[in-house]
């Protein structure tokens, strides 16, 4: 891992401070580790976006569509419901 030293504004810094005391970092390089974590999935979220905003109209996002969607989501759950169920019947039978 490398190392960076940056200098900032005595507010900025009181500002680092109160962070980890309020939100319970270690140290300031966790706080500032954890910004730039955010701000990396924040432009990934923007290109993704932007991409899509881009992109070829795919259909009407319709009330028929998000019937299409909410039923498919609660076929997922319902699948995974019963996976889980099936995992656990065969750990109570010891397999």
């Amino acid at each position: 891992m490398g190392t960076m030293n940056i200098s900032l504004p005595d507010d900025m810094k009181e500002f680092v401070e109160r962070q980890m005391a309020e939100r319970g970092y270690g140290t300031s390089s966790e706080f500032l580790r954890d910004l730039i974590r955010k701000e990396q999935e924040r432009q990934e979220m923007r290109t993704l976006l932007l991409e899509g905003a881009a992109s070829p109209r795919a259909g009407e996002a319709d009330a028929p569509y998000f019937d299409r969607l909410r039923a498919r989501a609660a076929g997922a759950s319902k699948g995974k419901a019963a996976a889980t169920a099936a995992k656990s019947a065969r750990k109570r039978a010891g397999r």
